[in-house]
């Protein structure tokens, strides 16, 4: 069940790229970070994702793909919008 809406969800072309390069899914993260499982975040980050699930707040996921590439998934305070990005997008 998710924790929270996405919105629309959206991906930067290096992200797209990442991923195909990876043979996965933008879904395959994406049901990771709205069911809570923040990736490869430290544990402050963790704990503040929680906070921002319960308060509305910015929630920013990390995960590495199969072929080694970081991800980073962040959806927005007011939960209209979620981008799949690289961290160097940031």
């Amino acid at each position: 069940m998710a924790l929270f809406p996405l919105g629309q969800v959206v991906a930067t072309p290096r992200a797209l790229s990442a991923l195909q390069k990876a043979e996965q899914a933008p879904h395959e993260f994406l049901d990771r970070h709205v069911n809570g499982d923040w990736g490869e975040v430290h544990e402050d980050d963790k704990r503040e994702n929680e906070f921002s699930v319960q308060r509305g707040f910015r929630i920013l996921s990390a995960y590495t793909t199969s072929a080694g590439d970081r991800i980073w998934i962040l959806t927005e305070a007011d939960r209209s919008a979620t981008t799949l990005m690289l961290p160097s997008e940031y």
